[in-house]
C-alpha cells in the first residue's frame, strides 16, 4: 500500500492536510524549501521511517541537498560536514522535539534564536517537525512501504509541483 493509496481512501481527511503540508513545506518562510525538505528527511530518519525518509530524501535532493549530508547528520549531527551552524541548531531542535519532546525546554528554542534565526523561523521548524511525526506515524501506522523506484517518483512528483499537486490525484 502507498501513501496515495491512504490518501485516496480518505479524501475528506487528506485534502485539508494536504493544504496544511503546502503551506508549510512551499509557503513563504524564513527556511528554503531545501532547508525544509531535509528537515522532513530528518526527522522521518530520527523516526526510522523508511517511506518518509526516502520520498524527503529525493525531494531534498532535487532541490539541491547532498545525499552524504542527510546521512552524515543522522550519524552525527554534531560532527556532520555540509551544514552550518545556524542550520545544526535547528536540525538539533527538530532532533530534541522528535525524540524527546517532553524533555524540551526554552533552552532549545533559545539557542536556535541564538544562532541567528526569528520567532517566525522557530515557528516553522516546529512546524515541519510537527507535520512530519505525524506523517512517520500515519505511514507506519497504516503499512504504507515502497520500493526505491516508487520513491523516486514520489520525490520528484513532489520536488516538481509540491503538495497542492498531489491533491489532483485524490
Amino acid at each position: 500500500m502507498t501513501l496515495l493509496d491512504v490518501f485516496r481512501a480518505h479524501p475528506a481527511t487528506y485534502r485539508p492536510l494536504l493544504d496544511y503540508h503546502e503551506a508549510v513545506m512551499r509557503g513563504p518562510s524564513a527556511f528554503t524549501v531545501a532547508e525544509r525538505e531535509l528537515m522532513a528527511a530528518y526527522v522521518s530518519g530520527l523516526n526510522a521511517c523508511g517511506y518518509c525518509l526516502g520520498v524527503h530524501r529525493v525531494t531534498a535532493e532535487r532541490f539541491g541537498v547532498d545525499r552524504d549530508l542527510l546521512d552524515g547528520l543522522l550519524t552525527d549531527l554534531d560532527h556532520a560536514r555540509g551544514v552550518d551552524d545556524r542550520m545544526r541548531a535547528v536540525l538539533r531542535y527538530v532532533g530534541q522535539l522528535t525524540v524527546a519532546p517532553a524533555a524540551l525546554t526554552r533552552d532549545d528554542a533559545v539557542a536556535v534564536l541564538e544562532a541567528g534565526w526569528g520567532e517566525d523561523a522557530l515557528h516553522d521548524a516546529a512546524s515541519v517537525c510537527g507535520l512530519f511525526n505525524l506523517m512517520n506515524r500515519i505511514v507506519d501506522g497504516m503499512g504504507v512501504t515502497a520500493d526505491d523506484d516508487y520513491l523516486d517518483i514520489s520525490g520528484r512528483r513532489l520536488a516538481e509541483g509540491g503538495y497542492a499537486a498531489l491533491k489532483e490525484l485524490l
